[in-house]
């Protein structure tokens, strides 16, 4: 019995028929409940595996352009059920996805080109993520999805919570928020199997120590930031609720397309120079967007839609990181971190075009050819500046799952 869908990125429907499939066939081990609702009235499931006390929670699908969790949650769930010594002292809990309504706006079953991913692109504005939202915003204002994520894990109070996500072009890491000594080995080696680049110098990990290539560990609370500017913090995200618990958080990231720029830990000649140069590529690229969305806006009166919520946010964002770019020193001066900086540059004001142009699209706005050029040119040379290729989907899904079963085992030791 195949309990996995054909390897393309499904939709939430069918990861959630799968997993009652899965469910069905195994009755006295697995269990499909609903355990919550978005605020859209969209179902939120788990699919729980063993009775154990101890338990390991992989959360799929916080952010909806991160497609691969989904189908990672199944392969480890499928990989518990047919190896009891992996639920033989262990329960294993899998959210099939924190945001079905953010999924349900970002398209992309299987894209063949960054252009191609961008036009079906919607991320949400910060406040709208169930992860992030109680970095941003107070605890009587959480959306549904942030409080079913937390009522979850104060009933499981589990060991470890794995949240599954990605990125679309570059390599892939873990973030901890508290270390798992031996992690790094088996990750590098599967990393190094599948041909995916380790991304040693990870903007998300600015200024984070390492255990390992590509394994970060979140600084103690009252630590610096890296950027200041940001005004969603880590350490006060859902990743942190689980330590009342005493247990810790695992991010595991995975590239769409790899990149050659973000595995070479080198020394980079001349970084605060690098990071000024970006942060002026940022602006101004971001500014073209601005100008696009300044002279459509009044034909958008009165429209209150998620993309152009988050499409907004995400430009808010710029002066604040492009001064820290500017005057605050390099959180790391490897030439991988570089590398991903300059991704995270190119990222945001194209992810904002991205999401305008939806919006200009579906009002049939006289500015939405000229837009769409933009987003082409832009994905275009994302790709090119980083010799992008692409990940095949099963090596995405593999490396992502022998990672949460390594993170479960070695952070079993410390439990």
């Amino acid at each position: 019995m195949s309990l996995l869908p054909e390897l393309r990125y499904p939709t939430v429907t069918e990861l959630t028929a799968t997993a009652g499939a899965l469910a069905a066939y195994r009755p006295g081990v697995c269990s499909l409940r609903q355990v919550g609702e978005s605020r859209a009235g969209r179902p939120l499931h788990l699919l729980s595996i063993g009775r154990a006390r101890r338990a390991v929670l992989v959360v799929a699908g916080a952010h909806s352009n991160e497609p691969t969790g989904g189908l990672t949650a199944l392969a480890v769930a499928r990989r518990v059920l047919y190896e009891g010594r992996l639920r033989s002292d262990t329960s294993w809990h899998f959210l099939l996805c924190a945001d079905p309504d953010g999924a349900s706006l970002h398209v992309t079953p299987a894209p063949r080109s960054l252009f191609e991913y961008h036009l079906g692109f919607f991320r949400p504005a910060g406040p709208e993520q169930p992860e992030w939202s109680p970095s941003l915003l107070p605890p009587d204002r959480l959306p549904p999805e942030t409080l079913t994520l937390k009522r979850v894990m104060d009933e499981l109070r589990p060991y470890l919570q794995v949240t599954l996500h990605g990125t679309d072009l570059g390599g892939t890491w873990v973030q901890l928020t508290k270390d798992v000594p031996g992690l790094a080995e088996p990750f590098a080696k599967s990393a190094a199997e599948l041909n995916i680049p380790v991304e040693a110098g990870a903007s998300d990990a600015a200024g984070w120590p390492a255990s390992g290539p590509g394994v970060h560990v979140m600084p103690a609370p009252g630590a610096g930031a890296a950027y200041p500017s940001m005004p969603d913090d880590a350490r006060h995200s859902t990743w942190h609720h689980i330590h009342r618990y005493g247990g810790l958080t695992a991010i595991v990231e995975v590239p769409m397309w790899a990149g050659d720029l973000v595995d070479d830990s080198a020394p980079h000649p001349a970084p605060a120079a690098a990071m000024s140069r970006l942060a002026g590529r940022l602006l101004r690229d971001t500014r073209e967007v601005q100008r696009v969305l300044a002279e459509a806006l009044p034909r958008l009166q009165g429209l209150d839609d998620p993309l152009l919520r988050a499409a907004t946010w995400g430009m808010e964002l710029v002066p604040g990181l492009a001064a820290d770019w500017i005057h605050t020193p390099p959180a790391d001066n490897s030439k991988a971190y570089i590398g991903s900086v300059d991704a995270f540059a190119r990222r945001l004001p194209l992810r904002a075009a991205a999401m305008l142009l939806r919006v200009l699209r579906a009002t049939d706005d006289r500015a939405a050819p000229g837009l769409e050029r933009l987003v082409a040119t832009w994905s275009d040379a994302f790709a090119d500046r980083f010799k992008a290729r692409w990940v095949p989907l099963e090596h995405q899904v593999v490396h992502q799952a022998r990672t949460v079963v390594a993170t479960a085992l070695y952070a079993r030791n410390r439990a």
